[in-house]
């Protein structure tokens, strides 16, 4: 088949914008639950009689499962065809949602998300390839910049949503929603969407069975160490060294197994297009921010400032307003001038956010929280958009659904990654900055005992003065706890800022989009 005959039946049978419709839908309630489920979790943990470390299970079982689908989206669109596995991966979705509130036990929720996880891992690549062949060159900024919205604003909402359902219902809801979405989505894909030549159903398509299961191992293996390597030390604990090699191993090996297997799951010739390689450092990068910021930030309002859940997950509001202001600035845009100048902007512009927060202290105001948080959301609006687009421009469109699964696969990896580091960091940062301020809290210090005499003087007026000494010196040990962990939450800002700087220069490997 010529490649004109391929672009002409590429062309879609109906109004792209009408197709998409069900495409969105299906992306915002698999994205959503990514993030919903964070500010429930004490409350399902209590349901289940669970404890906070058995009850992380329930978000990383389901990053695990998505893990393993994602790589695997070429292959199931052969066999089913890219339509069909679609419909089946949403329908998939929606039934593990509903699983997931009927739960009465934390294994039998683990293995909800678990089926969640493998429904919804199918949505995101196919949902990204779909968008791009839907459109013709000149109009695919609009396009992206609508499912750049989904995959933003999706998880800046999450928390909010969560938080007011768990406390205005119940958390079984906060799956149950899924359930109308999901069905509707799955009957108008059924109505609107079409397979072209390349992503319809072929014969004699045979499974990488060893690339897939060294894909498993490599991927639940990581999992695990991410999740499990800062309460056990990490590499001080003999387990978690036996279990980072064998997830290393099984990396090295399912690499391997793709690039000598004729029949791999995956194909990594596209790492070959400089646009995409490097494109896709650059999403990983912003993912792992994006996901570490939204579990630091609510962090920091409720540990060190005494916002409630709601409140914390709701002044994450500011960053969806900036990120809509984004995407049609994006929109506007990104046929007139270069995208690689919108990338370097919104990537400047997360760094810039990252450096503002890490200067925060205590004695602020909600202005100090929302200003950089919208310039945050632009910088997600400005940067993930234009660089979806570059990344494939240069590929053809039957590369798409392989190109877009990897690209999926290294984001969710992305994601696990900046969540576990960040945890990492505010624990290890907290522990260096109280052993270096420790040492001031002495008698030689006129700074410590004057506010110890001070506090103490205070005290006496309620507890006899040797015990109000002492109170006065738990008081100001409290104090020196609580500065060293907002140390610990500015230098974690502040790496994540210098991150997102750190790879603009990558922007210069890649090629000009070709206008049409």
């Amino acid at each position: 088949m010529t490649v004109e005959t391929i672009v002409q039946d590429s062309k879609p049978k109906v109004n792209p914008w009408i197709m998409i419709i069900p495409v969105m839908l299906a992306v915002f309630i698999y994205v959503l639950d990514g993030t919903i489920g964070n500010v429930a979790l004490p409350h399902m943990a209590g349901s289940f009689s669970a404890t906070r470390d058995e009850s992380m299970w329930i978000l990383t079982s389901y990053l695990i499962a998505a893990g393993i689908v994602i790589p695997a989206v070429d292959f199931f669109s052969k066999v089913f065809g890219r339509k069909n596995f679609f419909i089946i991966s949403i329908m998939m979705f929606t039934i593990a949602s509903m699983l997931c509130g009927m739960a009465k036990n934390i294994e039998f929720m683990i293995f909800a998300r678990i089926l969640q996880g493998f429904g919804g891992g199918g949505i995101l690549p196919i949902s990204q390839a779909i968008m791009i062949e839907a459109f013709p060159k000149e109009k695919r900024g609009l396009a992206m910049s609508v499912f750049g919205m989904g995959v933003i604003l999706a998880p800046i909402i999450g928390p909010v949503l969560g938080g007011w359902i768990t406390d205005n219902w119940t958390w079984p809801w906060i799956f149950y929603i899924n359930i109308p979405f999901g069905c509707a989505a799955a009957l108008l894909c059924h109505k609107l969407l079409y397979d072209p030549p390349y992503a319809k159903r072929q014969k004699d398509v045979k499974i990488d069975v060893k690339g897939f299961l060294y894909l498993t191992v490599w991927l639940v293996t990581l999992q695990t160490v991410l999740d499990k390597g800062n309460n056990a030390d990490w590499f001080n604990a003999p387990w978690i060294c036996w279990t980072f090699g064998i997830s290393m191993v099984a990396c090295i090996l399912f690499f391997h197994s793709q690039i000598t297997n004729k029949e791999s799951l995956i194909d990594l010739s596209v790492f070959k297009d400089r646009n995409f390689s490097a494109g896709t450092i650059i999403q990983v990068v912003i993912q792992a921010v994006l996901y570490a910021s939204l579990a630091i930030l609510p962090q920091f309002l409720q540990s060190m400032m005494g916002y409630t859940a709601f409140l914390s997950g709701a002044t994450m509001m500011p960053r969806g307003l900036g990120s809509m202001t984004a995407m049609v600035l994006t929109a506007t845009l990104s046929n007139r001038i270069d995208n690689r100048l919108l990338v370097a902007i919104g990537l400047s512009l997360i760094g810039g956010a990252g450096l503002v927060f890490g200067s925060l202290n205590l004695q602020i105001s909600n202005m100090n929280i929302a200003i950089p948080n919208f310039f945050m959301g632009m910088g997600m609006g400005l940067s993930m958009v234009p660089i979806m687009n570059l990344s494939v421009d240069t590929l053809r469109n039957d590369q798409m659904t392989n190109a877009t699964g990897i690209q999926n696969l290294l984001k969710n990896i992305g994601s696990a990654i900046g969540t576990s580091l960040v945890a990492t960091m505010l624990t290890r940062f907290a522990q260096i900055h109280q052993y270096m301020m420790v040492g001031k809290l002495n008698d030689l210090n006129p700074v410590f005992e004057a506010k110890l005499q001070s506090t103490a003087g205070a005290l006496s007026a309620y507890a006899h003065q040797s015990v109000a000494q002492y109170m006065a010196q738990y008081s100001l040990y409290g104090d020196l706890i609580k500065q060293s962990t907002l140390w610990a939450f500015i230098d974690s800002f502040r790496i994540f800022g210098i991150l997102c700087f750190l790879v603009i220069p990558l922007l210069a490997l890649m090629k000009k989009i070709k206008k049409a």
